[in-house]
């Protein structure tokens, strides 16, 4: 930690031989002595403890939060040096010790590689190498902190192995040992002060984390026990057992039960069977040790645990199959490749990979093609007629545009002088006349047809704009078309 206003690190700069920093109780996790406090008795029950056990954390990779530096020296205050196996000076400036910032939090911890079978954990304050308790200015910036064992570097996701709630100035230990058989990957160690918590009166508004060595022994492997580390977990699919008695404390993937001894089923997987498979093609193949899909995925699914939704565009089995000319892509079902929307234009069927039929196009082939000269050459897209226009007499990209077109023949009526003139309008030539064109015969119905231009005396009763005969009312300012022959028009 850091305080301003004094020399060195601290201010406080102590050097002694290492045996006289010992002055106080190694503390079990109860909290009861487990060595009486002489220097030398100590470090005797420390070494009787540990050395049926390996200390699994030594040259470990290890972190703490806001480690300290001092003008670019990072390595004399590192994490790592908690862990370096050092201990003969527990202070500040012998690059002994892991030194951090002082905070509202602190956490240190050194990850083990690979979850081990633990024992106890033993931890070695800074002191600067000055008597222990209230006389020492550190003491009372450990007060309150805990130990941890973890899987994750998420101390709540793991196991609180030990949380100070009873230590004070006067017996909190400069050598800390707390028994915790649990199996985990990081031991963390962990002190906080939270605004608006009330804290003892000897309590610091402010933690750091100046550990100079942390120590953790156990089983040096996975699914060992005992004193000797030679043991092997009595039961044969447990992975991680009590490191004292064996007992099994976690199975080995793909199993479950008190002692190990049931396979995973149903979809299941993993430690103690508890993630589930996948969207196996036979959930029967899942592996019961990682979830591995062994004949591949189901419909619409991918990857080895078929966890994973097929990519756009894609489809089936495995996602093998490519999706057809959907309207709108990301509404192709990954499992059947169905196009939820509807087609592109030029495509019809459920998976629109089928073009539109001879004669048909654009979006669903609902539109007809023109008088194509191939039908068979219609884009199925657009209705393009791709090799030209059948008939002659049609023309445009679509073929469906008429070309010469018949004349129109317009009929109106005038009265000047109370006399009747038509003018007739034929092929942009205007005839005056007083003959007045009509059909020879008047039909009783205004259907379409063709019909004969009578003479002047057919319409000796024809009077205004209209004619009367046979019932039906014609006005003479329809429109018709005329055939070639120009004594015959069409109504239409």
């Amino acid at each position: 930690m850091v305080e301003a206003g004094v020399n060195g690190v601290h201010g406080v700069t102590y050097v002694k031989d290492a045996f006289d920093l010992i002055d106080n109780t190694m503390m079990s996790l109860s909290g009861n002595s487990v060595c009486p406090h002489d220097v030398l008795t100590v470090l005797f029950c420390l070494l009787t403890v540990s050395q049926s056990y390996v200390n699994v954390a030594l040259n470990k990779p290890a972190y703490q939060r806001y480690p300290y530096v001092y003008y670019g020296d990072y390595d004399s205050y590192d994490a790592s040096n908690a862990v370096d196996g050092r201990k003969s000076h527990l202070s500040d400036w012998s690059g002994q010790c892991a030194v951090s910032y002082m905070g509202r939090t602190t956490t240190w911890w050194v990850d083990l590689t690979t979850i081990h079978s633990i024992h106890h954990i033993t931890i070695y304050f800074r002191t600067d190498n000055k008597p222990w308790g209230p006389s020492n200015l550190l003491t009372k910036y450990f007060l309150g902190f805990s130990v941890y064992v973890s899987n994750t570097t998420d101390r709540l996701q793991g196991t609180l192995c030990y949380k100070d709630d009873d230590f004070t100035l006067y017996t909190i230990p400069a050598v800390f040992t707390t028994t915790c058989p649990v199996h985990g990957q990081y031991v963390i160690y962990y002190n906080e002060r939270r605004p608006g918590v009330t804290y003892p009166d000897y309590y610091t508004s402010d933690v750091a984390s100046d550990l100079c060595e942390v120590e953790v022994y156990g089983c040096p492997a996975t699914g060992c026990y005992g004193s000797s580390n030679t043991l092997p977990c009595p039961d044969v699919n447990c992975q991680y057992c009590h490191v004292e008695t064996g007992t099994c404390q976690g199975c080995k993937p793909g199993y479950k039960g008190h002692r190990c001894e049931m396979v995973c089923e149903g979809g299941t997987y993993g430690a103690g069977c508890k993630e589930t498979c996948g969207n196996c093609r036979d959930v029967n193949q899942c592996s019961i040790n990682n979830g591995t899909c062994l004949t591949g995925c189901n419909a619409g699914f991918k990857g080895d645990f078929c966890k994973t939704v097929c990519d756009r565009g894609s489809y089936g089995y495995d996602c093998n199959e490519t999706c057809g000319h959907c309207r709108d892509v990301y509404q192709c079902f990954n499992i059947n490749g169905t196009c939820v929307t509807g087609c592109d234009a030029g495509y019809q069927g459920d998976l629109c990979k089928a073009s539109c039929d001879s004669g048909s196009f654009g979006n669903d082939c609902n539109e007809t093609c023109g008088h194509c000269r191939d039908v068979n050459q219609c884009s199925n897209i657009n209705g393009t007629c791709l090799t030209g226009c059948d008939p002659a007499d049609y023309q445009g990209n679509l073929c469906k545009t008429q070309t010469n077109q018949p004349a129109k023949l317009k009929l109106l009526w005038k009265h000047p002088q109370k006399k009747r003139i038509n003018e007739a309008t034929l092929n942009g030539v205007t005839y005056l006349d007083t003959t007045l064109l009509i059909p020879l015969k008047l039909p009783e119905t205004k259907s379409r047809g063709a019909y004969a231009i009578p003479s002047a005396s057919a319409v000796a009763s024809a009077s205004g704009p209209e004619f009367r005969g046979n019932g039906v009312t014609w006005d003479l300012t329809e429109v018709f078309e005329p055939h070639a022959a120009q004594n015959i028009f069409t109504y239409f």
